[in-house]
């Protein structure tokens, strides 16, 4: 049997994640997940990637607002609104090949950003009547994601990196890999067989595994880069030059998940990879 242990969602593209208990599921993922994002002076958007200190930013969410602030230092922080005010001024930003629009947040978020990046740099918003389609060759119908890399949600077996975690020197946390929903139970690699599960009457689609990139082998504790896990995981988990870990999923309803939820397998897939 497989159940739901664990549910994160990202609020701010590369910051640090919230681990939550109940998440409301939306048209484009979980409630408040990677709905904000920070760009640069060309409305690029930034991500750990080329700046690993995004992952000592934290997020919380307190009453009605966002609060930002510094691991290293709590009462270094920012609030945003959760909602905030629609405007007739917006921009376009360029998340991958994507173009999308999005409204600036406060001229407060953009200060206090550039001064933990050290260079200058905006927040953005995503508004609600902005529809963000995922990779159409991908798409089961008109779905949507928001800021995410490039679907609004990625499933991973605890099982799975239990078992890198055997093949590496030193153990790797879950927050390597951003997952928004873990889920215990079976073996290791279930999540690439997964086409179509069901949760709490909510059909959910895996479509896509995961191709991973250097910001796994970032510490979100401390933002040093090192080689693993991708070093190990491109003996056994790489297929054209691309190393995978973790299943991209569309949904078709929208509702609630909790931790402890079971996830119920309708049909499976052929995996990408012969053996586990």
């Amino acid at each position: 049997m497989y159940t739901i242990s664990q549910l994160f969602i990202y609020p701010v593209k590369s910051l640090g994640g919230i681990k939550v208990t109940q998440a409301h599921l939306t048209d484009r993922g979980l409630q408040y997940d990677r709905r904000w994002m920070l760009v640069d002076n060309n409305n690029h958007f930034l991500t750990q990637r080329e700046y690993p200190v995004m992952c000592l930013l934290q997020t919380a969410i307190e009453g009605n607002k966002l609060l930002i602030y510094h691991k290293d230092n709590p009462d270094d922080k920012v609030y945003v609104l959760l909602q905030p005010i629609p405007t007739n001024t917006t921009i376009q930003v360029q998340v991958w090949e994507d173009e999308c629009t999005a409204q600036f947040v406060s001229d407060e978020a953009d200060e206090w950003f550039s001064n933990k990046l050290s260079m200058p740099c905006r927040m953005v918003f995503m508004p609600e009547n902005v529809k963000r389609k995922v990779d159409h060759r991908y798409a089961i119908d008109e779905d949507i994601t928001s800021f995410s890399d490039g679907y609004p949600l990625l499933m991973i077996g605890q099982a799975s990196l239990d078992d890198l975690n055997r093949r590496l020197e030193e153990p790797l946390p879950m927050d390597r890999f951003r997952p928004s929903i873990v889920f215990a139970g079976g073996q290791p690699y279930d999540e690439d067989t997964m086409s179509h599960v069901r949760i709490n009457e909510i059909d959910l689609y895996g479509v896509k595994l995961c191709a991973r990139c250097v910001v796994t082998t970032i510490n979100q504790t401390n933002s040093i880069k090192a080689k693993e896990p991708l070093r190990t995981l491109a003996d056994y988990r790489m297929k054209n030059n691309k190393i995978y870990f973790g299943q991209n999923v569309l949904l078709q309803q929208t509702g609630y998940l909790k931790t402890g939820d079971v996830i119920k397998v309708i049909q499976t897939k052929q995996g990408l990879f012969d053996t586990k």
